[in-house]
């Protein structure tokens, strides 16, 4: 059993937004991720998918993307929310869409925390806060730190590893409250997605404080989960 992570599956069976177009990496994306999964992931294994996982702008939508990912290797997969995620909704309507299609492997990271034996696995999306300053942003900021905070305290004592979307730091970028909450909560490494292409080189990765920062974003880590745990 071991624990992996990716970010940005970006996923469009359905929606017709497949990333290919932007070349590179990309290209045969869907069948490199799963290529990826079968060479890395086992049948007990658990992966976190740190957000932007599907273009589809519904669940229905979303539906082949997640059956897709359902059908991966991995005994769970837990989803964070990704700024591109528009098919995200309520946890008890994503919860039951789950359940009635019969995505056994499939749960949701958000105002919650979820369990690798005795470590704590939390999250949530994050934000960036510094593109903007207005009265909107502001209040979707402390939303997210409110539910970083939350899933935190569900831990409890265990050891805790955290997952976000959003990057907590890059060059030339540092959200202080959300790095605050990680080293206050005593987290050991946190994963990110989210930077694409050029902006892998503004990527920190590696220790920072008491934290290591790893960027799990897909075309970052050649479309495979990256082992964890």
């Amino acid at each position: 059993m071991a624990l992996f992570a990716i970010g940005d599956t970006h996923l469009s069976l359905s929606s017709n937004k497949p990333m290919d177009v932007f070349g590179g990496g990309w290209t045969g994306y869907v069948d490199k991720l799963k290529e990826g999964f079968c060479a890395t992931v086992s049948l007990e294994d658990t992966v976190v998918v740190c957000g932007d996982v599907s273009w589809g702008m519904s669940l229905e939508e979303a539906e082949r993307d997640f059956a897709f990912l359902d059908a991966l290797p991995g005994e769970r997969k837990l989803l964070l929310k990704g700024n591109h995620d528009y098919w995200w909704t309520t946890a008890a309507k994503m919860k039951e869409f789950f359940r009635e299609k019969g995505f056994t492997t499939l749960d949701i990271l958000h105002n919650n925390c979820h369990f690798y034996g005795e470590t704590a696995l939390c999250g949530t999306r994050g934000w960036f806060y510094e593109e903007d300053r207005g009265e909107h942003s502001a209040k979707i900021f402390n939303r997210e730190l409110i539910r970083l905070e939350a899933s935190l305290k569900a831990a409890g004592e265990r050891e805790k590893l955290c997952f976000l979307h959003y990057p907590p730091l890059y060059q030339g970028y540092r959200c202080q409250e959300i790095i605050d909450l990680l080293e206050q909560y005593g987290v050991k490494t946190c994963c990110y997605g989210h930077l694409h292409g050029g902006s892998h080189r503004l990527a920190v990765t590696g220790p920072q404080g008491s934290v290591e920062y790893r960027l799990v974003a897909a075309d970052y880590v050649g479309f495979a989960p990256v082992r964890i745990l």
